[in-house]
């Protein structure tokens, strides 16, 4: 009853299971080490953002390039303020406002965008406080560069004389003409009745909707095996039925002239 296992076409079939299934669970397999590897940098990076709170700053220099292991530490610049920006449509604690954005000029003639603090409502240089004069030393968070368009940074363009929609060596290049870092700082402690703005986690560390796309892949190549298996199983099936009705005289010889070829070629 079982010979028509050995037919080109289920040869065919045979094969392409055999190859399907093993290539489905290892997409899954991936995609699940995707998730976990985002879950654990994550938990990295809570973990990190909280032991960064009360860990010593460190130099400004020694952190440079910012990346996953350096964005959100603890820096200390000393300089002197020099031109002020305004960041504005950047929402703190459900409220929408504005960051005020101060370069700090550094000994080492290089420009540090600093966010001195977040004030709510639109986007206005009289409610900015300001800037302070002489020497300073700022202690932050560390941050990368922004994107335009990435993690609710705005892309807007045409802005006012005197804001920036991100902060960025990029953005900031036509705005400022200083050599900037390629980094920002967001003091621990805001200046002048303005509120902290709290570090970001690093690109690529939050469970956000990429994340969770690995997860439903995850469940979708699991299916796609598992549907496979089921196709086999219903396929063996109705050719055994055929076969057995064939063999108990039930199948008429035009419906098996006309069914053959489809069970056997």
């Amino acid at each position: 009853m079982y010979r028509f296992l050995l037919t080109p076409r289920w040869w065919g079939i045979n094969v392409f299971v055999l190859l399907a299934i093993p290539f489905c669970v290892f997409m899954g397999s991936w995609q699940l080490s995707r998730f976990e590897g985002r879950v654990q940098d994550h938990r990295a990076a809570t973990e990190q953002a909280a032991s960064d709170r009360h860990e010593a700053a460190r130099p400004l220099a020694e952190m440079l390039p910012v990346d996953k292991s350096t964005s959100g530490r603890r820096v200390a610049a000393s300089g002197r303020y020099g031109g002020q920006l305004l960041v504005p449509g950047r929402e703190l604690d459900g409220k929408q406002g504005f960051y005020v954005l101060t370069l700090l000029r550094t000994d080492s003639g290089r420009t540090l965008p600093v966010v001195r603090g977040w004030l709510p409502g639109k986007a206005d240089p009289a409610k900015a406080p300001a800037v302070p004069a002489g020497e300073v030393t700022v202690t932050g968070a560390l941050q990368a560069s922004e994107t335009p368009g990435d993690n609710g940074v705005s892309a807007q363009g045409g802005l006012p004389a005197g804001q920036t929609a991100a902060i960025s060596a990029a953005s900031l290049v036509n705005l400022v003409p200083d050599k900037l870092y390629d980094a920002w700082v967001t003091l621990d402690k805001a200046d002048a009745g303005m509120k902290a703005v709290p570090a970001t986690a690093p690109a690529g560390t939050g469970l956000d909707l990429k994340a969770f796309q690995n997860l439903g892949y995850t469940g979708e190549w699991f299916v796609f095996a598992g549907f496979v298996v089921f196709m086999w199983f219903r396929l063996l099936r109705r050719e055994v039925e055929f076969q057995r009705d064939a063999a108990l005289g039930l199948v008429s010889q035009e419906q098996e002239d006309t069914s053959a070829p489809a069970a056997t070629v």
